[in-house]
């Protein structure tokens, strides 16, 4: 059977488990096809397995088998036109040295498959890679590796950016590829570079004949890719869409300064609130409690632009090169889940500290009504599973973090995933309502002449309005253009789109630390208090916790004296005593 020339073999849609021995076979013809499809039980595909097959070109089938793996050397002594591998559902590994001496492939298909990755060389002839559906092979070899690629079919659109911005600077030809810059187009001078393959593997000596085929081949059956033609762009589908165009995470330069300067503003004062309430000795109060809520969850925000900022500085010219590994890993999905979570709890938490201001102050005189910690517990609680189930659904398939470089919800392909943003950004529009409705009701009451003390009503409530619709403005934007893209008539690019997830979506996570807190007079006792315990600020700290003894001997007198005064007290005061860094000096001293 080895002196019969063969134009085409096939060993189809059997049950063999051991790979057939393929060096008993030996071909003249000058386009071999080798067919090994349909046999599942084939596991992988052995070192020297096509070896003194041919000395020509050959086309092999390998698809739809069972393969694991291609170990080293497998394609030893072979000169490969196309290999096409597709449909091997479990193939997992090529091994780096697969193609090792061997001339060839001209054409890799390597659709259907498990591959993560392919091997970093022996692909230098590659004139056609195709890889659709390869959803596991989220990152190209080096694309040195590629120097001879003109048509890539692939899955994902960030590979054929990361190719088009390589083929823009490449060099060198195909021929340069396969003969390690030996001349070929335009004379008939010697091969003077060391040839890639051993002549000892041609059954005819000479690998110019090997050439000579070769140019047959490009002329005949890829004459859009002929090397010695001026060459087209490198053609690479599918094209960048409109959620991942061809730039980095950042986009723009000043985005880039301006997302670190916001996320350290965002870490550092959110971390020095919640230090600072959870070391202080003053009595835990619906306030304090709230504000703990609100600071962690602008931490989270602020941990999410820190993932986000570290990626674009790691991939910053490069990204596209490793947008699917980003995009579609732990990372990523991390980071959506605390922006979504982050972000949504703030949201809450802000909705309840104006609720529970209305409350307060609409209930002054009557104790019994006052909002205490259990309540508040029971309502954070209740706003934590809410946010938390919002953070998730992303994560179980209802929408996807991994649709843009941001890692943030924008996928809205199905029905339900539409649904899940529509009612996301609906939930904002409500709180922002609930807020709205809350500050009208208080400024009606402290505009009442019925009551006293309205004056120092209006000045908090004033400046607490100032504080939550300074928040709110700044979400508008993007609750407007979230909204138009949610019902799929985009009024902004995703490019464009990250000025305002940079610039407006975190900045009240930046700004909520101090405006609440830090700016407070009640939270510079307590850090004042804390600093004393390190030895700094000893004299304030003493100031303060004289003013506070005091205060509490006056209380103490007053409860002796049998004196009703908490129940009769004015309003403001009331409230006042409920938020004490909101406090003003007068009001205090005249309780």
């Amino acid at each position: 059977m080895g002196s019969r020339p063969f134009q085409q073999r096939s060993i189809s849609n059997t049950g063999i488990s051991v790979f057939p021995d393929m060096t008993s076979i030996f071909s003249l013809e000058p386009y071999f096809t080798l067919d090994i499809c349909d046999n599942l039980n084939l596991r992988s595909v052995p070192s020297n397995a096509f070896s003194g097959m041919t000395s020509e070109f050959t086309t092999m089938n390998l698809f739809n088998n069972g393969f694991q793996e291609i170990e080293s050397h497998a394609f030893n002594g072979t000169i490969i036109d196309k290999l096409v591998l597709k449909n091997n559902k479990d193939l997992r590994l090529i091994h780096e040295d697969a193609f090792k001496k061997a001339f060839g492939p001209t054409s890799l298909d390597v659709s259907s498959t498990a591959l993560e990755t392919l091997p970093s060389h022996g692909l230098e002839s590659v004139l056609m890679l195709v890889a659709r559906s390869a959803f596991a092979l989220k990152r190209l070899p080096p694309l040195k590796g590629l120097k001879s690629l003109r048509d890539a079919q692939l899955t994902y659109p960030s590979h054929c950016c990361a190719l088009h911005s390589w083929d823009a600077n490449r060099e060198g030809s195909v021929i340069a590829a396969l003969r390690n810059g030996s001349s070929y187009c335009g004379d008939n001078s010697p091969l003077d570079g060391p040839s890639e393959i051993d002549d000892s593997l041609m059954p005819d000596g000479p690998l110019a004949s090997a050439e000579n085929t070769f140019r047959n081949v490009i002329e005949f059956d890829y004459p859009e890719l002929d090397p010695c033609q001026p060459q087209a762009a490198l053609q690479c589908s599918p094209e960048a869409d409109a959620f991942n165009p061809c730039e980095d995470i950042a986009g723009f330069g000043f985005l880039r300064v301006a997302i670190w300067f916001i996320n350290v503003l965002a870490i550092a004062g959110n971390l020095t609130v919640l230090l600072v309430i959870f070391t202080s000795r003053c009595k835990l109060t619906v306030p304090r409690f709230l504000m703990c809520h609100l600071a962690f969850a602008d931490l989270c925000i602020g941990v999410y632009l820190l993932m986000i900022a570290t990626v674009d500085l790691r991939t910053r010219g490069h990204y596209s090169e490793h947008a699917i590994e980003w995009q579609t890993g732990v990372g990523c999905g991390i980071a959506g889940f605390l922006s979504v979570f982050g972000g949504e709890l703030s949201v809450y938490t802000l909705s309840t500290i104006t609720v529970e201001r209305w409350h307060t102050i609409t209930h002054a005189l009557r104790l019994e009504r006052r909002l205490g910690l259990s309540h508040a517990s029971a309502i954070m609680v209740g706003g934590w599973l809410l946010c938390l189930a919002m953070a998730l659904l992303p994560l179980m398939g209802v929408s996807s973090y991994n649709k843009v470089s941001m890692c943030l919800p924008m996928d809205i392909e199905t029905p339900l995933s539409q649904a899940y943003i529509i009612l996301l950004l609906l939930f904002n529009v409500g709180a922002f309502l609930v807020i709205c409705s809350c500050y009208v009701c208080i400024y009606t009451a402290v505009r009442n002449p019925e009551f006293p003390g309205r004056a120092a009503d209006a000045k908090i409530a004033k400046r607490m309005a100032v504080l939550i619709f300074t928040d709110f403005l700044c979400m508008a934007p993007i609750s407007f253009f979230a909204i138009s893209a949610a019902f799929k008539v985009p009024l902004i690019t995703v490019t464009n789109s990250k000025i305002l997830l940079v610039l407006f979506y975190p900045i009240n996570s930046c700004a909520n630390p101090f405006l609440y807190a830090i700016f407070t007079r009640a939270f510079r006792k307590d850090a004042c208090i804390l600093l004393s315990s390190m030895g700094c600020c000893e004299s304030k700290a003493n100031l303060y916790r004289m003013k506070t003894y005091c205060s509490e001997n006056i209380h103490r007198s007053k409860s002796s004296s049998g004196s009703n005064a908490n129940s009769k007290a004015p309003r403001a005061v009331m409230w006042m005593s409920t938020f004490p860094h909101l406090t003003p000096r007068p009001q205090l001293q005249r309780v």
